[in-house]
Protein backbone atom coordinates (compact mmCIF):
# COMPACT_ATOMS: atom_id res chain seq x y z
CA UNK A 1 0.00 0.00 0.00
CA UNK A 2 1.08 3.25 -1.05
CA UNK A 3 0.50 6.00 1.71
CA UNK A 4 1.06 9.75 0.87
CA UNK A 5 2.65 12.04 3.20
CA UNK A 6 1.33 15.83 3.31
CA UNK A 7 3.24 18.37 2.61
CA UNK A 8 6.40 19.28 0.48
CA UNK A 9 9.30 16.92 0.21
CA UNK A 10 12.49 19.50 0.75
CA UNK A 11 14.57 19.23 -2.17
CA UNK A 12 18.55 19.06 -1.69
CA UNK A 13 20.19 22.23 -3.03
CA UNK A 14 23.66 22.21 -3.50
CA UNK A 15 23.60 25.80 -4.94
CA UNK A 16 22.14 26.95 -1.52
CA UNK A 17 24.49 24.47 0.65
CA UNK A 18 27.51 25.68 -0.91
CA UNK A 19 26.22 29.35 -0.25
CA UNK A 20 26.00 28.62 3.39
CA UNK A 21 28.99 27.19 4.04
CA UNK A 22 30.46 29.72 2.22
CA UNK A 23 29.25 32.78 4.51
CA UNK A 24 30.01 30.52 7.46
CA UNK A 25 33.46 30.48 6.26
CA UNK A 26 33.31 34.29 5.86
CA UNK A 27 32.06 34.40 9.02
CA UNK A 28 34.79 32.37 10.95
CA UNK A 29 37.34 34.42 8.69
CA UNK A 30 36.03 37.33 9.80
CA UNK A 31 37.01 36.26 13.83
CA UNK A 32 40.41 35.37 12.42
CA UNK A 33 41.24 38.92 10.07
CA UNK A 34 40.13 41.28 12.92
CA UNK A 35 41.89 38.98 16.14
CA UNK A 36 42.33 42.22 18.54
CA UNK A 37 38.65 42.43 19.78
CA UNK A 38 37.99 38.25 20.16
CA UNK A 39 37.68 38.53 23.92
CA UNK A 40 38.19 34.51 23.67
CA UNK A 41 41.78 34.62 22.41
CA UNK A 42 43.85 36.66 24.00
CA UNK A 43 47.03 36.98 24.54
CA UNK A 44 47.84 38.16 21.22
CA UNK A 45 51.34 39.69 19.52
CA UNK A 46 51.82 42.27 17.29
CA UNK A 47 55.17 43.26 15.30
CA UNK A 48 55.71 46.21 12.95
CA UNK A 49 57.16 49.24 12.24
CA UNK A 50 56.73 53.05 13.25
CA UNK A 51 57.15 56.07 11.07
CA UNK A 52 58.12 59.26 13.03
CA UNK A 53 60.09 59.84 16.08
CA UNK A 54 61.27 57.64 16.30
CA UNK A 55 61.42 55.73 13.49
CA UNK A 56 61.34 52.25 15.17
CA UNK A 57 60.79 48.28 15.09
CA UNK A 58 57.51 47.58 17.18
CA UNK A 59 56.24 45.11 19.07
CA UNK A 60 53.22 45.15 20.92
CA UNK A 61 51.99 41.71 23.52
CA UNK A 62 47.74 42.24 23.79
CA UNK A 63 47.33 40.37 27.58
CA UNK A 64 43.91 41.02 27.03
CA UNK A 65 41.41 43.58 26.14
CA UNK A 66 42.18 46.26 28.31
CA UNK A 67 45.95 45.92 28.85
CA UNK A 68 49.07 45.46 26.76
CA UNK A 69 52.87 46.16 27.01
CA UNK A 70 55.04 47.75 23.97
CA UNK A 71 58.84 47.73 22.93
CA UNK A 72 59.22 50.34 20.38
CA UNK A 73 63.72 49.83 19.27
CA UNK A 74 64.90 52.25 16.00
CA UNK A 75 66.28 55.85 15.80
CA UNK A 76 65.11 59.39 16.52
CA UNK A 77 64.22 62.06 13.88
CA UNK A 78 67.66 63.91 13.92
CA UNK A 79 66.19 66.74 12.30
CA UNK A 80 64.05 67.56 14.89
CA UNK A 81 66.57 67.70 17.12
CA UNK A 82 69.14 69.60 15.34
CA UNK A 83 69.00 73.00 17.55
CA UNK A 84 69.42 70.85 20.33
CA UNK A 85 72.04 69.55 19.36
CA UNK A 86 73.89 72.45 18.20
CA UNK A 87 73.49 74.46 21.78
CA UNK A 88 74.29 70.91 23.71
CA UNK A 89 77.79 72.16 22.40
CA UNK A 90 78.37 74.55 25.32
CA UNK A 91 78.21 71.88 27.70
CA UNK A 92 81.43 70.86 26.51
CA UNK A 93 83.18 74.26 26.61
CA UNK A 94 86.01 74.22 29.28
CA UNK A 95 85.99 76.64 32.37
CA UNK A 96 89.37 77.39 31.72
CA UNK A 97 89.42 79.50 28.50
CA UNK A 98 90.90 82.86 29.41
CA UNK A 99 90.38 86.40 27.82
CA UNK A 100 92.46 86.50 24.55
CA UNK A 101 90.90 82.65 23.71
CA UNK A 102 87.51 81.78 21.76
CA UNK A 103 85.63 78.60 20.49
CA UNK A 104 82.73 78.86 17.77
CA UNK A 105 81.21 75.89 16.72
CA UNK A 106 80.92 75.58 12.88
CA UNK A 107 79.16 72.36 12.50
CA UNK A 108 77.25 69.29 14.00
CA UNK A 109 76.89 66.11 12.44
CA UNK A 110 74.26 63.80 14.19
CA UNK A 111 76.09 60.33 13.23
CA UNK A 112 73.78 57.92 15.49
CA UNK A 113 70.68 58.54 17.50
CA UNK A 114 68.99 55.59 18.75
CA UNK A 115 66.35 54.92 20.91
CA UNK A 116 64.81 52.38 22.77
CA UNK A 117 61.69 52.52 25.26
CA UNK A 118 59.22 50.10 26.97
CA UNK A 119 54.92 50.67 27.99
CA UNK A 120 52.57 49.38 30.03
CA UNK A 121 49.21 50.36 27.96
CA UNK A 122 45.66 50.69 28.90
CA UNK A 123 43.09 49.77 26.28
CA UNK A 124 39.20 50.72 26.03
CA UNK A 125 36.89 50.35 22.74
CA UNK A 126 35.58 53.36 20.97
CA UNK A 127 33.38 51.23 18.29
CA UNK A 128 30.67 54.26 19.03
CA UNK A 129 33.43 56.11 16.69
CA UNK A 130 34.24 53.33 13.95
CA UNK A 131 34.04 49.77 14.27
CA UNK A 132 37.61 48.05 15.33
CA UNK A 133 38.76 51.51 16.76
CA UNK A 134 40.50 51.22 20.68
CA UNK A 135 41.55 54.09 22.65
CA UNK A 136 44.52 53.36 24.65
CA UNK A 137 46.87 55.64 27.15
CA UNK A 138 50.13 54.82 29.46
CA UNK A 139 53.10 55.19 30.48
CA UNK A 140 56.92 54.20 29.87
CA UNK A 141 60.19 54.51 29.92
CA UNK A 142 62.34 55.92 27.09
CA UNK A 143 66.52 55.41 26.36
CA UNK A 144 68.59 57.54 24.18
CA UNK A 145 72.06 57.91 22.54
CA UNK A 146 73.22 60.35 20.76
CA UNK A 147 76.70 60.22 18.96
CA UNK A 148 77.30 63.57 17.84
CA UNK A 149 80.21 65.14 16.22
CA UNK A 150 81.08 69.08 16.48
CA UNK A 151 83.44 70.63 13.96
CA UNK A 152 84.63 73.89 16.11
CA UNK A 153 87.29 77.00 15.08
CA UNK A 154 89.29 77.73 18.22
CA UNK A 155 91.14 81.41 18.53
CA UNK A 156 94.12 82.74 20.66
CA UNK A 157 94.62 86.17 20.18
CA UNK A 158 97.45 86.64 22.99
CA UNK A 159 100.80 87.36 22.02
CA UNK A 160 102.63 84.58 21.09
CA UNK A 161 99.26 82.68 20.41
CA UNK A 162 98.55 79.77 18.22
CA UNK A 163 96.21 81.77 16.18
CA UNK A 164 93.25 80.60 14.76
CA UNK A 165 92.58 76.59 14.56
CA UNK A 166 89.89 74.28 13.49
CA UNK A 167 88.87 71.27 15.41
CA UNK A 168 86.70 68.53 15.84
CA UNK A 169 84.86 67.03 19.01
CA UNK A 170 83.03 63.71 18.97
CA UNK A 171 80.74 63.22 21.83
CA UNK A 172 78.25 60.76 23.00
CA UNK A 173 74.63 61.78 25.13
CA UNK A 174 73.05 59.00 27.26
CA UNK A 175 69.80 59.87 28.53
CA UNK A 176 66.25 58.66 29.25
CA UNK A 177 63.55 59.73 31.53
CA UNK A 178 59.69 58.70 31.29
CA UNK A 179 56.95 59.27 28.66
CA UNK A 180 53.09 59.44 29.01
CA UNK A 181 51.07 57.97 25.60
CA UNK A 182 48.14 58.46 24.00
CA UNK A 183 46.91 56.59 21.07
CA UNK A 184 44.48 54.95 18.62
CA UNK A 185 44.27 52.18 17.17
CA UNK A 186 42.39 50.80 14.48
CA UNK A 187 41.87 47.13 13.69
CA UNK A 188 38.97 46.20 11.17
CA UNK A 189 40.86 45.21 8.21
CA UNK A 190 40.54 42.14 5.57
CA UNK A 191 43.87 41.25 6.90
CA UNK A 192 45.37 40.66 10.10
CA UNK A 193 47.01 43.90 10.60
CA UNK A 194 46.42 46.73 13.26
CA UNK A 195 47.36 50.54 12.18
CA UNK A 196 48.20 53.23 14.99
CA UNK A 197 48.61 57.06 15.55
CA UNK A 198 49.85 58.04 19.18
CA UNK A 199 51.81 60.80 20.55
CA UNK A 200 53.68 60.93 23.56
CA UNK A 201 55.34 63.37 26.20
CA UNK A 202 59.05 62.65 26.94
CA UNK A 203 61.34 64.53 30.05
CA UNK A 204 64.70 63.86 30.38
CA UNK A 205 65.75 62.96 33.91
CA UNK A 206 69.19 61.96 33.09
CA UNK A 207 71.82 64.56 30.98
CA UNK A 208 69.61 67.65 30.45
CA UNK A 209 66.51 67.31 33.58
CA UNK A 210 64.19 69.57 32.73
CA UNK A 211 63.98 68.85 28.97
CA UNK A 212 61.08 67.69 27.47
CA UNK A 213 59.05 67.59 24.08
CA UNK A 214 56.09 65.53 22.21
CA UNK A 215 56.95 63.10 20.37
CA UNK A 216 54.74 60.86 17.82
CA UNK A 217 54.17 58.31 14.82
CA UNK A 218 52.20 56.53 12.75
CA UNK A 219 52.77 52.70 12.24
CA UNK A 220 51.06 48.99 10.75
CA UNK A 221 51.77 45.90 12.96
CA UNK A 222 51.37 42.55 11.79
CA UNK A 223 48.50 40.63 14.99
CA UNK A 224 48.92 36.63 15.52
Amino acid sequence: MFIAKSGHAQKYNPTRSKNAIASKSRQTKASIVCPIFNDKRYPYQGIGIKLGDPFALTYKFYASRKLAFSIDAGKTASGLYSEYYRNAFMDYMPDSLIASESIQLLSHDVISNILLEGKFLYQWDAEKISRGLQVYTGVGWQWRSANIKYEYLYTDTSPGGSGSTVGTLTQNRFTYGPVIILGFEYANFSIPISAFIEVQWFSDVGIDPGYSRFQGGVGLRYVF
